[in-house]
């Protein structure tokens, strides 16, 4: 593994961490505003939007400066915009300070930008499982750590700790970057003109494998992110769950993803190929959504949510690693950063979409979201007639 690998990931791990341990607390800190279902929904999709803005300029920076100074500088703001969100007066400036933070945090195409500038096309999709691992490692302890320090009987107040030590988590990361991550981008294509949006978007739109890639994920992440914006608030309608229990279950969902990531991701792609491996976690997220509404047990909830993770992770790291082969060196930064701008386009829609759905029927959006991902399947199928 090329010795920038593990530094890059770290810096990953921290940063996700931060957003993750305040992610289950939202349902909870959005009701202390008096918000309804369908504005925790906004809640969460602010920092998606502010995201959409963050992907496509950051990635394109980086292909002009280099990855190195942006994951330094973004990671540091980030860090500034959790204090301002803990002192939040209320729910509009709150959902503005999320959409700040989304787009200094919008650096996950610059991140895997880094990483396809170190790996060998053959390797991409094994070293994007680790990136995933970070993500899922981050996803795993951040909210535990979020739902432990969380205290939402003292009110607004109660949350102040669990937000500073999201905005430490994300400073430190910006001081390893800082320190220890080397520059991944040539010095000779580092300084160069960054290439223009409208060419990203005309490569991606001609070619018929990126459409693909970008269709399933573009809907599958949505529909997973509704999931998150209404998981919070199934529960505690039908089991009375508090943070504590949420950040809990939020444990067992990061853990699956990571023993997906690390154990899984190599071996079946290797046997497989990526583009069957993503028809086949598309399937395990039909299977979680449909089943969760019809067991309605705590564990079964639990359990479901890991698989509906499992399923995500066997999708969407791959989908990546496809996005990452079919694109050319001097476009990894700008191709990678509006594949991620359009997957947070989609964190935009969905949930607040199925936020007023929840509104309407509880029960709902579970079955709306796994016909949405059934629709994909034909397109899963393209991609592996692709891919062969």
């Amino acid at each position: 593994m090329n010795r920038a690998m593990p530094l890059l990931l770290t810096t990953v791990f921290l940063n996700i961490a931060g957003f993750s341990l305040i992610l289950p607390l939202l349902p909870f800190y959005g009701t202390l505003f008096g918000a309804s279902s369908f504005q925790v929904a906004c809640l969460f999709a602010a920092y998606s939007l502010g995201s959409v803005f963050g992907e496509i300029f950051w990635g394109r920076r980086s292909d002009a400066i280099g990855r190195r100074p942006v994951l330094v500088l973004t990671t540091a703001c980030a860090a500034l915009t959790y204090v301002a969100f803990a002192f939040a007066p209320n729910l509009a400036t709150a959902i503005v300070i999320r959409i700040i933070s989304g787009f200094f945090s919008g650096t996950f195409g610059v991140a895997t930008g880094a990483i396809a500038d170190i790996t060998p096309p053959q390797l991409r999709a094994k070293n994007m499982g680790y990136f995933g691992a970070a993500f899922n490692l981050g996803l795993a302890l951040g909210p535990a750590l979020g739902g432990l320090l969380a205290d939402p009987a003292a009110g607004l107040a109660g949350f102040h700790l669990p937000i500073f030590t999201a905005a430490a988590l994300t400073a430190a990361a910006s001081l390893w970057a800082f320190v220890l991550l080397p520059e991944t981008r040539s010095q000779g294509a580092a300084v160069r003109a960054p290439p223009s949006y409208r060419a990203a978007f005309d490569f991606v739109s001609s070619s018929p494998m990126l459409w693909r890639l970008f269709l399933i994920a573009f809907c599958g992440i949505g529909a997973f992110a509704s999931m998150e914006a209404v998981f919070g608030l199934w529960t505690a309608e039908h089991f009375g769950w508090t943070t504590h229990e949420v950040a809990l279950a939020f444990v067992a969902v990061g853990t699956a993803g990571l023993c997906v990531q690390i154990f899984l991701i190599g071996p079946l792609v290797a046997r497989f190929g990526e583009a069957r491996v993503i028809a086949g976690g598309l399937l395990v997220l039909i299977a979680a959504m449909l089943l969760q509404p019809l067991i309605r047990l705590p564990a079964a909830s639990v359990a479901l949510m890991a698989l509906l993770m499992v399923g995500h992770s066997l999708t969407f790291p791959n989908a990546g690693a496809l996005v990452s082969r079919s694109t050319p060196p001097d476009r990894q930064g700008s191709v990678m950063g509006l594949n991620m701008a359009s997957n947070a386009l989609s964190r935009i829609v969905a949930p607040p979409l199925f936020g007023w759905v929840y509104a309407q029927q509880v029960d709902l959006p579970y079955y709306l979201c796994a016909l949405l991902i059934m629709a994909l399947l034909p397109v899963a199928v393209g991609v592996i007639r692709l891919q062969r």
